[in-house]
């Protein structure tokens, strides 16, 4: 099986919501599939010393005049949240328990929702109520994932998900890992289809042509 594009994003990531909008159909056009990996930066900027970007001097105000600017070029609904910064951990937790409950699929399309509900909808995920609404939408008992995301082993899990991302050099969000090439930024986009052509053509050259003639011995 082709592996999969490692997506990694903390909820609270601007350019992680325009990563989740593409990521998918981007992959299934080079006949890949996406796995998701919610993370958290608060956990990342402790061992990089960074910070969030809107918090920092000058350049955060540059930012959001971007973040606005990029959603225009891609044509993304967006809406500068007032809930923010926000905590993600809650988001984070309901994702994870959610693939292990309710496989991949189901995960990512609540993945995607969470996003959506932030920065197109201005609704406060950190709220567990509003997880639960969005969990439900999607036809799952939403206070059996806020019970789930609040037990000791999603948490002992994110954790893990989080230490796992940082060995493999993830620092930000969106970041993307292809085999084992790795991409930061929704900038980077064009480089990562770029590099998803390249290794499909390299792929397709390796297949023996099953229909082309023998040559007589």
């Amino acid at each position: 099986m082709t592996a999969p594009i490692d997506f990694y994003f903390d909820f609270s990531s601007p350019y992680g919501y325009f990563a989740s909008t593409c990521i998918d159909e981007i992959a299934q056009k080079y006949g890949r599939y996406v796995a998701w990996h919610p993370i958290l930066l608060g956990a990342v900027f402790k061992t990089t010393g960074s910070a969030p970007l809107t918090s920092i001097p000058i350049k955060g105000e540059y930012c959001w005049r971007d973040f606005e600017r990029t959603a225009q070029y891609h044509n993304i609904d967006y809406k500068r949240p007032t809930h923010f910064p926000l905590p993600t951990q809650h988001a984070a937790r309901a994702m994870l328990w959610l693939q292990n409950h309710h496989g991949a699929d189901i995960a990512t399309a609540f993945g995607k929702a969470v996003y959506r509900a932030l920065f197109a909808e201005d609704i406060n995920i950190a709220e567990p109520a509003e997880i639960a609404r969005i969990a439900e939408s999607l036809g799952v008992d939403g206070a059996a994932v806020n019970e789930g995301a609040s037990s000791y082993q999603i948490k002992d899990q994110l954790k893990a998900e989080v230490d796992v991302a940082m060995a493999k050099g993830v620092f930000g969000s969106p970041f993307v890992i292809i085999d084992g090439e790795p991409f930061w930024g929704f900038d980077r986009f064009d480089q990562v289809e770029e590099h998803l052509k390249s290794r499909r053509q390299t792929e397709l050259r390796a297949v023996p042509d099953i229909n082309k003639e023998k040559k007589p011995a």
